[in-house]
Protein backbone atom coordinates (compact mmCIF):
# COMPACT_ATOMS: atom_id res chain seq x y z
CA UNK A 1 0.00 0.00 0.00
CA UNK A 2 1.25 3.46 -0.93
CA UNK A 3 -0.24 6.79 0.21
CA UNK A 4 1.12 10.06 -1.15
CA UNK A 5 -0.03 13.58 -0.39
CA UNK A 6 0.30 15.89 -3.40
CA UNK A 7 0.32 19.37 -1.91
CA UNK A 8 -0.06 22.54 -3.98
CA UNK A 9 1.08 25.59 -2.06
CA UNK A 10 -0.57 28.17 -4.31
CA UNK A 11 -4.02 26.87 -3.31
CA UNK A 12 -2.93 25.31 -0.02
CA UNK A 13 -4.63 22.19 -1.41
CA UNK A 14 -3.87 18.52 -0.90
CA UNK A 15 -4.75 15.82 -3.40
CA UNK A 16 -3.97 12.19 -2.65
CA UNK A 17 -2.58 9.18 -4.51
CA UNK A 18 -3.41 5.78 -2.99
CA UNK A 19 -2.05 2.62 -4.59
CA UNK A 20 -2.48 -1.05 -3.75
CA UNK A 21 -1.63 -4.07 -5.89
CA UNK A 22 -1.61 -2.14 -9.15
CA UNK A 23 -4.82 -0.17 -8.53
CA UNK A 24 -4.95 3.55 -7.75
CA UNK A 25 -7.42 5.98 -6.22
CA UNK A 26 -6.96 9.73 -6.65
CA UNK A 27 -8.66 11.97 -4.11
CA UNK A 28 -9.62 15.57 -4.96
CA UNK A 29 -7.47 16.03 -8.09
CA UNK A 30 -6.57 19.47 -9.43
CA UNK A 31 -7.38 20.53 -12.98
CA UNK A 32 -4.19 19.24 -14.58
CA UNK A 33 -4.38 15.49 -15.14
CA UNK A 34 -0.88 14.64 -16.36
CA UNK A 35 0.85 14.37 -12.95
CA UNK A 36 -1.61 11.71 -11.76
CA UNK A 37 -1.53 9.74 -15.00
CA UNK A 38 2.27 9.86 -15.19
CA UNK A 39 2.65 8.73 -11.57
CA UNK A 40 0.40 5.71 -12.10
CA UNK A 41 2.15 4.76 -15.35
CA UNK A 42 5.58 4.96 -13.72
CA UNK A 43 4.36 2.55 -11.07
CA UNK A 44 2.76 0.20 -13.58
CA UNK A 45 -0.62 0.85 -12.00
CA UNK A 46 -4.10 1.78 -13.24
CA UNK A 47 -6.31 4.57 -11.85
CA UNK A 48 -9.53 2.85 -10.75
CA UNK A 49 -11.31 5.53 -8.70
CA UNK A 50 -11.41 9.31 -8.55
CA UNK A 51 -12.82 10.17 -5.15
CA UNK A 52 -14.32 13.61 -4.51
CA UNK A 53 -14.85 14.65 -0.90
CA UNK A 54 -17.34 17.37 -1.97
CA UNK A 55 -18.05 19.96 -4.65
CA UNK A 56 -15.05 22.22 -4.18
CA UNK A 57 -15.45 26.00 -3.99
CA UNK A 58 -11.82 27.08 -4.13
CA UNK A 59 -10.67 25.22 -7.24
CA UNK A 60 -11.95 23.45 -10.33
CA UNK A 61 -11.42 19.73 -10.11
CA UNK A 62 -9.87 17.68 -12.89
CA UNK A 63 -12.03 14.64 -12.11
CA UNK A 64 -14.07 14.57 -15.32
CA UNK A 65 -11.06 15.02 -17.60
CA UNK A 66 -9.08 12.44 -15.62
CA UNK A 67 -11.94 9.93 -15.82
CA UNK A 68 -12.20 10.33 -19.61
CA UNK A 69 -8.47 9.72 -20.04
CA UNK A 70 -8.20 6.73 -17.70
CA UNK A 71 -11.62 5.07 -17.59
CA UNK A 72 -11.70 5.55 -13.81
CA UNK A 73 -14.97 5.83 -11.89
CA UNK A 74 -15.78 9.16 -10.24
CA UNK A 75 -17.16 8.65 -6.74
CA UNK A 76 -19.08 11.16 -4.64
CA UNK A 77 -20.71 10.64 -1.29
CA UNK A 78 -24.43 10.53 -0.46
CA UNK A 79 -26.77 13.31 -1.68
CA UNK A 80 -24.40 14.44 -4.46
CA UNK A 81 -26.24 15.09 -7.73
CA UNK A 82 -23.81 16.26 -10.42
CA UNK A 83 -24.84 16.73 -14.05
CA UNK A 84 -22.55 13.93 -15.30
CA UNK A 85 -22.03 10.22 -14.73
CA UNK A 86 -20.64 9.31 -11.31
CA UNK A 87 -21.07 6.65 -8.69
CA UNK A 88 -22.94 8.13 -5.73
CA UNK A 89 -21.84 5.93 -2.86
CA UNK A 90 -23.92 4.98 0.16
CA UNK A 91 -22.86 5.83 3.68
CA UNK A 92 -20.74 2.93 4.93
CA UNK A 93 -20.12 1.53 1.43
CA UNK A 94 -16.71 -0.10 0.91
CA UNK A 95 -14.71 0.31 -2.28
CA UNK A 96 -12.16 -2.39 -3.06
CA UNK A 97 -8.75 -1.11 -4.18
CA UNK A 98 -6.18 -3.85 -4.66
CA UNK A 99 -5.67 -5.40 -1.25
CA UNK A 100 -7.16 -2.50 0.71
CA UNK A 101 -10.61 -1.02 1.16
CA UNK A 102 -11.86 2.54 1.22
CA UNK A 103 -14.94 3.07 3.34
CA UNK A 104 -17.34 5.92 2.61
CA UNK A 105 -18.31 8.02 5.65
CA UNK A 106 -20.94 10.65 4.97
CA UNK A 107 -19.87 13.69 7.00
CA UNK A 108 -22.11 16.65 6.08
CA UNK A 109 -21.36 20.05 7.58
CA UNK A 110 -18.99 21.90 5.30
CA UNK A 111 -21.40 20.96 2.52
CA UNK A 112 -24.29 18.52 2.53
CA UNK A 113 -22.52 15.96 0.33
CA UNK A 114 -19.19 16.22 2.22
CA UNK A 115 -17.67 12.79 2.65
CA UNK A 116 -14.68 11.38 4.50
CA UNK A 117 -12.89 8.39 2.99
CA UNK A 118 -11.55 5.86 5.51
CA UNK A 119 -8.61 3.75 4.29
CA UNK A 120 -8.55 0.21 5.72
CA UNK A 121 -5.23 -1.58 5.16
CA UNK A 122 -4.44 -5.14 4.02
CA UNK A 123 -4.87 -6.42 7.57
CA UNK A 124 -8.27 -4.82 8.09
CA UNK A 125 -6.83 -2.03 10.26
CA UNK A 126 -8.29 1.49 10.02
CA UNK A 127 -5.23 3.35 8.76
CA UNK A 128 -6.14 6.87 7.63
CA UNK A 129 -8.99 9.26 6.88
CA UNK A 130 -9.12 11.67 3.96
CA UNK A 131 -11.33 14.37 5.36
CA UNK A 132 -11.58 16.93 2.55
CA UNK A 133 -12.88 20.13 4.12
CA UNK A 134 -14.61 18.44 7.05
CA UNK A 135 -11.60 18.29 9.37
CA UNK A 136 -8.37 20.24 9.01
CA UNK A 137 -5.29 20.21 11.20
CA UNK A 138 -6.21 22.64 13.97
CA UNK A 139 -9.53 23.61 12.44
CA UNK A 140 -12.70 22.44 10.70
CA UNK A 141 -14.31 23.45 7.43
CA UNK A 142 -16.29 26.67 7.38
CA UNK A 143 -20.07 26.13 7.19
CA UNK A 144 -20.99 29.33 5.33
CA UNK A 145 -20.22 28.54 1.67
CA UNK A 146 -23.27 26.55 0.58
CA UNK A 147 -25.53 29.61 1.06
CA UNK A 148 -24.13 31.14 -2.11
CA UNK A 149 -25.78 28.27 -3.99
CA UNK A 150 -28.63 27.31 -1.61
CA UNK A 151 -29.62 30.29 0.53
CA UNK A 152 -32.02 28.27 2.69
CA UNK A 153 -29.16 26.30 4.29
CA UNK A 154 -27.80 28.61 6.99
CA UNK A 155 -24.30 28.44 8.49
CA UNK A 156 -25.86 27.47 11.80
CA UNK A 157 -27.70 24.52 10.24
CA UNK A 158 -24.53 23.27 8.56
CA UNK A 159 -22.45 23.81 11.70
CA UNK A 160 -24.93 21.59 13.56
CA UNK A 161 -24.49 18.86 10.94
CA UNK A 162 -20.71 19.27 11.19
CA UNK A 163 -20.78 18.81 14.96
CA UNK A 164 -22.68 15.54 14.57
CA UNK A 165 -20.43 14.32 11.75
CA UNK A 166 -17.28 14.93 13.76
CA UNK A 167 -18.61 13.36 16.94
CA UNK A 168 -20.40 10.38 15.42
CA UNK A 169 -18.29 9.48 12.38
CA UNK A 170 -14.73 10.74 12.92
CA UNK A 171 -13.98 11.07 16.62
CA UNK A 172 -15.13 7.48 17.22
CA UNK A 173 -12.22 6.17 15.13
CA UNK A 174 -8.97 4.99 16.79
CA UNK A 175 -6.55 7.70 17.95
CA UNK A 176 -3.72 6.32 15.79
CA UNK A 177 -5.67 6.92 12.56
CA UNK A 178 -3.83 9.43 10.35
CA UNK A 179 -5.73 12.55 9.32
CA UNK A 180 -5.16 13.71 5.74
CA UNK A 181 -7.06 16.99 5.19
CA UNK A 182 -7.95 18.78 1.96
CA UNK A 183 -6.16 22.02 2.84
CA UNK A 184 -3.55 23.66 5.03
CA UNK A 185 -2.88 27.22 6.22
CA UNK A 186 -3.58 29.83 3.56
CA UNK A 187 -6.81 28.32 2.30
CA UNK A 188 -10.01 30.32 2.68
CA UNK A 189 -11.98 27.09 3.31
CA UNK A 190 -11.16 27.30 7.03
CA UNK A 191 -10.54 30.22 9.31
CA UNK A 192 -7.39 29.33 11.24
CA UNK A 193 -5.89 26.03 10.17
CA UNK A 194 -2.37 24.82 10.90
CA UNK A 195 0.60 24.89 8.56
CA UNK A 196 0.93 21.17 9.24
CA UNK A 197 -0.80 19.05 6.63
CA UNK A 198 -1.18 15.76 8.50
CA UNK A 199 -1.55 14.52 12.07
CA UNK A 200 -2.99 11.68 14.09
CA UNK A 201 -6.62 11.83 15.10
CA UNK A 202 -5.65 11.38 18.75
CA UNK A 203 -3.45 14.48 18.70
CA UNK A 204 -6.20 16.48 16.98
CA UNK A 205 -8.61 15.47 19.72
CA UNK A 206 -6.19 17.03 22.19
CA UNK A 207 -5.29 20.19 20.26
CA UNK A 208 -8.07 21.10 17.80
CA UNK A 209 -10.49 23.57 19.43
CA UNK A 210 -13.46 22.10 17.55
CA UNK A 211 -12.87 18.58 18.88
CA UNK A 212 -12.95 19.39 22.62
CA UNK A 213 -14.61 16.56 24.50
CA UNK A 214 -16.56 18.95 26.75
CA UNK A 215 -17.86 21.10 23.89
CA UNK A 216 -21.62 21.44 23.59
CA UNK A 217 -23.31 21.63 20.21
CA UNK A 218 -24.33 25.22 20.92
CA UNK A 219 -20.74 26.18 21.81
CA UNK A 220 -19.48 24.47 18.67
CA UNK A 221 -21.89 26.35 16.41
CA UNK A 222 -20.96 29.65 18.03
CA UNK A 223 -17.21 29.13 17.84
CA UNK A 224 -17.13 27.68 14.33
CA UNK A 225 -19.21 30.52 12.87
CA UNK A 226 -17.35 33.28 14.74
CA UNK A 227 -14.89 35.37 12.74
CA UNK A 228 -16.10 34.31 9.29
CA UNK A 229 -15.99 36.92 6.53
CA UNK A 230 -17.47 37.03 3.04
CA UNK A 231 -15.84 34.24 0.99
CA UNK A 232 -13.95 35.04 -2.22
CA UNK A 233 -16.32 35.93 -5.03
CA UNK A 234 -15.20 33.05 -7.27
CA UNK A 235 -16.15 30.32 -4.76
CA UNK A 236 -19.80 29.83 -5.81
CA UNK A 237 -18.82 29.91 -9.49
CA UNK A 238 -16.25 27.15 -8.95
CA UNK A 239 -18.88 25.08 -7.10
CA UNK A 240 -21.21 25.32 -10.09
CA UNK A 241 -18.40 24.41 -12.50
CA UNK A 242 -17.62 21.31 -10.43
CA UNK A 243 -21.32 20.47 -10.18
CA UNK A 244 -22.26 20.96 -13.84
CA UNK A 245 -19.09 19.87 -15.66
CA UNK A 246 -18.93 20.55 -19.40
CA UNK A 247 -15.53 22.27 -19.26
CA UNK A 248 -12.82 22.19 -21.89
CA UNK A 249 -10.08 19.65 -21.43
CA UNK A 250 -7.01 21.10 -19.73
CA UNK A 251 -5.05 20.21 -22.87
CA UNK A 252 -7.29 22.50 -24.95
CA UNK A 253 -7.00 25.30 -22.38
CA UNK A 254 -3.19 25.07 -22.43
CA UNK A 255 -3.03 25.01 -26.23
CA UNK A 256 -5.19 28.13 -26.48
CA UNK A 257 -3.50 30.07 -23.69
CA UNK A 258 0.11 29.23 -24.45
CA UNK A 259 0.05 31.36 -27.57
CA UNK A 260 2.96 33.78 -28.17
CA UNK A 261 2.07 37.26 -29.43
CA UNK A 262 4.33 40.00 -30.73
CA UNK A 263 4.01 43.34 -29.00
CA UNK A 264 1.86 44.72 -31.82
CA UNK A 265 -0.34 41.60 -31.87
CA UNK A 266 -0.61 41.82 -28.08
CA UNK A 267 -1.73 45.44 -28.30
CA UNK A 268 -4.27 44.65 -31.02
CA UNK A 269 -5.81 41.73 -29.13
CA UNK A 270 -5.93 43.85 -25.98
CA UNK A 271 -7.93 46.53 -27.73
CA UNK A 272 -10.21 44.39 -29.86
CA UNK A 273 -11.10 41.84 -27.17
CA UNK A 274 -11.06 44.30 -24.24
CA UNK A 275 -8.90 41.78 -22.45
CA UNK A 276 -7.38 41.95 -18.99
CA UNK A 277 -3.59 42.24 -19.05
CA UNK A 278 -2.15 40.25 -16.17
CA UNK A 279 1.51 40.71 -15.24
CA UNK A 280 2.68 37.59 -13.41
CA UNK A 281 6.28 38.67 -12.79
CA UNK A 282 7.57 39.52 -9.32
CA UNK A 283 6.28 42.57 -7.46
CA UNK A 284 9.70 44.19 -7.72
CA UNK A 285 9.86 43.72 -11.49
CA UNK A 286 6.37 45.17 -11.88
CA UNK A 287 7.09 48.17 -9.65
CA UNK A 288 10.23 48.95 -11.65
CA UNK A 289 8.61 48.73 -15.08
CA UNK A 290 5.28 47.53 -16.47
CA UNK A 291 2.76 48.05 -19.24
CA UNK A 292 0.38 50.91 -18.35
CA UNK A 293 -3.03 49.51 -17.41
CA UNK A 294 -1.78 46.03 -16.58
CA UNK A 295 -2.53 44.34 -13.25
CA UNK A 296 0.16 42.77 -11.10
CA UNK A 297 -0.48 39.37 -9.53
CA UNK A 298 2.85 37.60 -9.15
CA UNK A 299 3.00 33.88 -9.91
CA UNK A 300 5.28 33.13 -6.92
CA UNK A 301 2.72 33.78 -4.19
CA UNK A 302 -1.00 33.02 -3.74
CA UNK A 303 -1.53 33.68 -7.42
CA UNK A 304 -4.68 31.74 -8.29
CA UNK A 305 -6.72 32.70 -5.18
CA UNK A 306 -5.94 36.37 -5.74
CA UNK A 307 -6.96 36.16 -9.39
CA UNK A 308 -10.19 34.50 -8.26
CA UNK A 309 -10.79 37.14 -5.63
CA UNK A 310 -10.10 40.18 -7.81
CA UNK A 311 -11.13 39.24 -11.36
CA UNK A 312 -14.91 39.08 -11.19
CA UNK A 313 -15.61 37.62 -14.65
CA UNK A 314 -14.40 34.05 -15.22
CA UNK A 315 -15.05 34.46 -18.95
CA UNK A 316 -12.83 37.55 -19.21
CA UNK A 317 -10.23 37.23 -22.00
CA UNK A 318 -6.81 37.30 -20.34
CA UNK A 319 -3.49 38.32 -21.86
CA UNK A 320 -0.45 37.85 -19.68
CA UNK A 321 3.19 38.70 -19.20
CA UNK A 322 5.37 35.99 -17.68
CA UNK A 323 8.99 35.21 -17.03
CA UNK A 324 10.39 33.14 -19.89
CA UNK A 325 9.64 29.45 -19.52
CA UNK A 326 6.71 29.90 -17.14
CA UNK A 327 3.95 30.52 -19.69
CA UNK A 328 2.32 27.09 -19.38
CA UNK A 329 2.46 27.31 -15.59
CA UNK A 330 0.48 30.55 -15.71
CA UNK A 331 -2.22 29.02 -17.93
CA UNK A 332 -2.53 25.93 -15.70
CA UNK A 333 -2.72 27.93 -12.49
CA UNK A 334 -5.41 30.19 -13.94
CA UNK A 335 -7.40 27.17 -15.05
CA UNK A 336 -7.29 25.72 -11.53
CA UNK A 337 -9.75 28.40 -10.45
CA UNK A 338 -11.83 28.44 -13.63
CA UNK A 339 -10.15 31.11 -15.75
CA UNK A 340 -9.97 29.20 -19.02
CA UNK A 341 -10.09 32.13 -21.44
CA UNK A 342 -6.38 32.95 -21.65
CA UNK A 343 -5.71 34.07 -25.21
CA UNK A 344 -1.94 34.54 -25.32
CA UNK A 345 1.18 36.02 -23.77
CA UNK A 346 3.66 38.77 -24.70
CA UNK A 347 6.51 37.04 -26.49
CA UNK A 348 9.77 38.61 -25.32
CA UNK A 349 8.13 40.33 -22.36
CA UNK A 350 8.66 43.97 -21.44
CA UNK A 351 11.81 44.18 -23.55
CA UNK A 352 9.84 43.33 -26.70
CA UNK A 353 7.17 45.83 -25.70
CA UNK A 354 9.70 48.66 -25.48
CA UNK A 355 11.49 47.64 -28.66
CA UNK A 356 8.18 47.96 -30.48
CA UNK A 357 8.02 51.59 -29.36
CA UNK A 358 5.39 51.25 -26.63
CA UNK A 359 5.69 53.11 -23.32
CA UNK A 360 6.03 51.67 -19.82
CA UNK A 361 5.12 52.87 -16.36
CA UNK A 362 6.37 52.29 -12.80
CA UNK A 363 5.16 52.42 -9.21
CA UNK A 364 6.70 54.94 -6.85
CA UNK A 365 8.18 53.29 -3.77
CA UNK A 366 9.63 54.37 -0.45
CA UNK A 367 11.57 52.44 2.18
CA UNK A 368 9.95 51.82 5.55
CA UNK A 369 12.64 53.91 7.25
CA UNK A 370 12.13 56.90 4.95
CA UNK A 371 8.38 56.66 5.35
CA UNK A 372 8.73 56.61 9.13
CA UNK A 373 10.73 59.84 9.01
CA UNK A 374 8.18 61.44 6.68
CA UNK A 375 5.24 60.25 8.78
CA UNK A 376 6.65 61.59 12.03
CA UNK A 377 7.13 64.99 10.40
CA UNK A 378 3.63 65.34 8.93
CA UNK A 379 1.35 62.48 10.03
CA UNK A 380 -1.75 64.70 9.97
CA UNK A 381 -1.58 65.06 6.20
CA UNK A 382 -0.46 61.55 5.20
CA UNK A 383 -3.01 59.02 4.00
CA UNK A 384 -1.81 55.54 4.98
CA UNK A 385 -3.69 52.52 3.60
CA UNK A 386 -3.18 49.08 5.14
CA UNK A 387 -4.05 46.49 2.45
CA UNK A 388 -4.01 43.52 4.83
CA UNK A 389 -7.12 41.60 5.85
CA UNK A 390 -9.25 43.00 8.65
CA UNK A 391 -8.16 40.15 10.93
CA UNK A 392 -4.50 41.11 10.44
CA UNK A 393 -5.26 44.79 10.94
CA UNK A 394 -7.30 44.18 14.11
CA UNK A 395 -4.51 42.05 15.50
CA UNK A 396 -1.92 44.85 15.18
CA UNK A 397 -1.45 47.93 13.01
CA UNK A 398 0.19 51.33 12.84
CA UNK A 399 -1.67 54.04 14.71
CA UNK A 400 -3.21 56.33 12.12
CA UNK A 401 -3.46 53.73 9.34
CA UNK A 402 -6.75 53.03 7.55
CA UNK A 403 -7.64 49.42 6.85
CA UNK A 404 -8.39 49.00 3.15
CA UNK A 405 -8.28 45.24 2.50
CA UNK A 406 -7.22 44.15 -0.97
CA UNK A 407 -9.91 41.45 -0.82
CA UNK A 408 -12.68 44.03 -1.13
CA UNK A 409 -11.02 46.69 -3.28
CA UNK A 410 -13.64 46.36 -6.02
CA UNK A 411 -16.40 47.15 -3.52
CA UNK A 412 -14.62 49.92 -1.63
CA UNK A 413 -12.71 51.83 -4.32
CA UNK A 414 -15.37 54.55 -4.44
CA UNK A 415 -14.37 55.56 -0.89
CA UNK A 416 -10.97 56.78 -2.15
CA UNK A 417 -10.24 60.22 -3.60
CA UNK A 418 -8.26 60.31 -6.87
CA UNK A 419 -6.86 63.71 -5.92
CA UNK A 420 -5.27 62.46 -2.70
CA UNK A 421 -1.86 60.88 -2.28
CA UNK A 422 -1.93 57.42 -0.69
CA UNK A 423 0.90 55.46 0.88
CA UNK A 424 0.09 51.74 0.69
CA UNK A 425 1.42 48.75 2.57
CA UNK A 426 0.48 45.13 3.31
CA UNK A 427 2.48 42.54 5.26
CA UNK A 428 5.47 42.20 2.94
CA UNK A 429 4.70 44.05 -0.30
CA UNK A 430 2.96 41.50 -2.52
CA UNK A 431 -0.61 42.67 -1.92
CA UNK A 432 0.23 46.38 -1.84
CA UNK A 433 1.75 46.19 -5.34
CA UNK A 434 -1.38 44.39 -6.55
CA UNK A 435 -3.48 47.15 -4.99
CA UNK A 436 -1.34 49.90 -6.50
CA UNK A 437 -1.60 48.29 -9.94
CA UNK A 438 -5.40 48.09 -9.74
CA UNK A 439 -5.72 51.68 -8.51
CA UNK A 440 -3.38 52.97 -11.22
CA UNK A 441 -5.40 51.13 -13.86
CA UNK A 442 -8.52 52.88 -12.49
CA UNK A 443 -7.02 56.36 -12.70
CA UNK A 444 -5.31 56.84 -9.33
CA UNK A 445 -1.94 58.47 -9.94
CA UNK A 446 -0.76 59.62 -6.52
CA UNK A 447 0.34 56.31 -5.03
CA UNK A 448 3.44 55.24 -3.13
CA UNK A 449 4.18 51.64 -2.16
CA UNK A 450 6.02 51.11 1.13
CA UNK A 451 8.72 48.50 0.56
CA UNK A 452 8.73 45.56 2.95
CA UNK A 453 5.23 46.35 4.20
CA UNK A 454 4.23 46.02 7.82
CA UNK A 455 7.06 43.59 8.49
CA UNK A 456 9.49 46.45 7.84
CA UNK A 457 7.33 49.25 9.28
CA UNK A 458 6.92 47.44 12.60
CA UNK A 459 10.70 47.71 13.13
CA UNK A 460 10.90 51.48 12.61
CA UNK A 461 9.66 52.68 15.97
CA UNK A 462 6.36 54.03 14.62
CA UNK A 463 3.55 53.70 17.16
CA UNK A 464 1.60 50.44 16.94
CA UNK A 465 -1.56 49.17 18.57
CA UNK A 466 -1.31 46.46 21.21
CA UNK A 467 -1.13 42.95 19.75
CA UNK A 468 -4.30 40.87 19.98
CA UNK A 469 -4.28 37.15 19.13
CA UNK A 470 -6.49 36.71 16.01
CA UNK A 471 -9.36 34.20 16.07
CA UNK A 472 -9.32 33.90 12.29
CA UNK A 473 -6.90 34.31 9.40
CA UNK A 474 -9.70 35.13 6.96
Amino acid sequence: MKVEQIYTGCLAEAAYYIESNGEVAIIDPLRETKPYIDKAERNGAKIKYILETHFHADFVSGHIDLAKKTGATIVFGPTAAPAYDVHVANDGEELALGKVKIKVLHTPGHTMESTTFLLVDENGKEHAIFTGDTLFIGDVGRPDLVQKVKAEITPQILAGYLFDSLRNKIMTLPDEVIVYPGHGAGSACGKNMSKETTDTLGHQKMTNYALRADMSKEDFIKEVTEGLVEPPQYFPMNVLMNLKGGLESIDEVIAKGKHPLTAKEFQTVWETMEALVLDTRSKDSFATEHIPGSISIGIDDNFAPWVGTLVTDLKMPILFIADKGREEEVVIRLSRVGYDNTVGYLDGGITAWKEAGFTTDSIKEISAEDFATLYEMDKQHINLLDARRKSEFDSEHLVGAENFPLDFINHNMSHLDRNKKYFIHCAGGYRSVIMASILKARGFEHLVNIQGGYNALSKTGLKKTHYVEPITML
